[in-house]
């Protein structure tokens, strides 16, 4: 496991156990370059994205606002709040990430001494701002 896993905001004050058990429990998916992860307004899937290998554009109204590289997470509020998804996500080339669900994510609230919840809301803040 490469070290940068454990410098995520998300995972920093959490037992490297705890992290090591999370992402050896999650499926790795791939996706093809210019392939859509999450659309814009769809239902939230109830999956997080932790980008294991190159890089994805995130947009709102097919205006990009930001690109995500390596080690970076893609998640929506829809996630916690289940709502529609706030942005587009896309490939930009062949890209690998670990896939997280709901469950993982009680699991590591629930093995955390509150700064994962914390993060969760500053995640949650940053996302209102843009």
């Amino acid at each position: 496991m490469e070290n940068n896993i454990y410098n995520l905001g998300i995972f920093k004050w959490i037992n490297k156990e705890v992290v090591d058990e999370i992402i050896m429990q999650a499926p790795i998916e791939n996706f093809k370059a210019w392939e859509i992860i999450i659309l814009e307004w769809d239902k939230s899937n109830n999956k997080w994205y932790i980008i294991k290998k190159w890089r994805v554009k995130i947009s709102i109204k097919w205006q990009k606002i930001a690109e995500l590289w390596k080690w970076d997470i893609f998640w929506e509020i829809a996630l916690l709040n289940e709502e529609e998804r706030t942005a587009t996500v896309e490939a930009l080339e062949d890209l690998e990430v670990f896939v997280l669900t709901l469950d993982m994510l009680i699991n590591m609230i629930n093995n955390d001494d509150n700064s994962i919840n914390k993060e969760i809301i500053r995640r949650i803040e940053k996302n209102l701002k843009i």
